[in-house]
């Protein structure tokens, strides 16, 4: 779950402050991207270099230290979950109490995402009815408490108070950031097919994949097990099965092969509806005049995927220019569950951009139309329409 999952990692002022660098090894290791917030005290027990040097950015230490005007709203929208360890005494009494007079509590506060809390002191401390009253109060707040349990402590003494091993609390992440599309397996298409007519040139499209990419991200980011078959290498997201295609009869073949193993099928592609009956082996020449090109259809994939015995949950993509009227005509039509219509000659809405107006289309022709929205947010939208569809099934 925590492939391609944003992480704050709050570290405070104790002595078990040197297992932090540890336990953001173990995040980065699962495919999240970390960044630290260090209180002043912190600073004492670890050293900034080294989180920088395991999550790759310099650790957050104040409200004032860099260019971002506010810098814990920031990070607070950019986390999926909070982490918060160690935690002392005094830091959850701060975030039982809402004082934000520092930026890991006042970055705790701005966020509504999980927040996870692994607390680590002397076992006095842990067990003083304050300190219990405040882990009681940010356990009704929603966060999660993980330990603190009984060993060795910094003092030479043994007891409860000991800061529980970085792999629970990772585990404890993962439990908390089992998203709505745990246990689904999803299959995405992205990017325009290039059907060849000589080894230089080809019929193609300016698909660049992004939204079916975007598609792909949230998924995963939700919990879905994703497998993208694209014609367009996306960048690196740890969680996501990458097949890459090239022609129309490869992503066919590519789709076909995994769509019927999933729960969903989102089918973004901009698949070339036809290519060269036959390719030239050889560049054709300006010189040899204007060549007859004979062109034949390509395979049907969204047709093929909806003919399966025991097709998945799909939804088509129809990109027009101008009217969406056939983008409706193409949702009763084709028999999907749900089909995504676009005017790619809309400002903002066409092929490349990281923006997209688009047309939500049912089986009975029904629409809802969107504003226009980012890809991420375009996607996210889609996942939880088909969330709330698939439950009324």
């Amino acid at each position: 779950m925590l492939a391609g999952r944003h992480i704050v990692l709050g570290v405070t002022g104790g002595v078990s402050a040197y297992k932090s660098a540890y336990l953001a090894r173990r995040l980065v290791e699962a495919g999240a991207q970390v960044r630290c917030i260090m209180t002043e005290s912190a600073g004492e027990f670890i050293g900034p270099q080294t989180l920088a040097a395991v999550t790759g950015s310099a650790p957050l230490r104040g409200f004032f230290d860099q260019e971002d005007e506010s810098p814990h709203t920031s990070l607070a929208r950019w986390a999926d979950a909070i982490v918060v360890a160690p935690a002392t005494a005094a830091a959850m009494a701060r975030l039982a109490s809402g004082m934000s007079s520092d930026v890991l509590t006042a970055t705790a506060m701005a966020a509504t995402c999980p927040v996870v809390v692994a607390p680590a002191m002397h076992t006095e401390m842990w067990e003083h009815a304050a300190t219990q009253r405040n882990a009681e109060r940010l356990g009704a707040d929603g966060v999660v408490i993980v330990g603190p349990v009984s060993g060795p402590l910094a003092g030479g003494d043994e007891g409860q108070g000991r800061l529980i091993d970085p792999v629970e609390i990772v585990a404890a992440i993962d439990t908390c950031l089992a998203g709505d599309l745990a246990g689904w397996s999803v299959l995405v298409s992205a990017g325009g097919t290039r059907e060849a007519i000589d080894p230089v040139r080809y019929i193609g499209n300016r698909s660049s994949g992004k939204m079916g990419y975007a598609i792909a991200r949230s998924a995963a980011r939700r919990g879905a097990v994703v497998t993208l078959v694209t014609s367009v290498t996306p960048p690196d997201t740890p969680g996501i099965d990458v097949v890459e295609v090239e022609t129309a009869q490869e992503m066919a073949v590519a789709v076909w092969k995994h769509a019927g193993g999933v729960d969903v099928a989102v089918l973004a592609a901009a698949v070339a509806d036809f290519r060269p009956l036959a390719q030239q082996p050889a560049k054709l020449k300006r010189a040899d005049g204007l060549p007859d090109l004979e062109l034949e259809p390509t395979p049907d994939i969204l047709a093929g995927v909806i003919a399966m015995e025991a097709r998945p949950f799909v939804v088509g993509f129809a990109a027009e220019s101008g009217s969406l009227d056939d983008a409706v005509d193409k949702a009763t039509r084709k028999g999907v569950d749900l089909l995504v219509g676009n005017d790619v000659t809309k400002e903002g809405s066409g092929f490349g951009t990281d923006t997209n107006e688009v047309l939500l289309v049912s089986p009975d022709g029904g629409s809802e139309a969107w504003p226009l929205l980012s890809k991420s947010e375009v996607a996210d939208r889609l996942w939880n329409r088909i969330v709330e569809l698939r439950s009324g099934q």
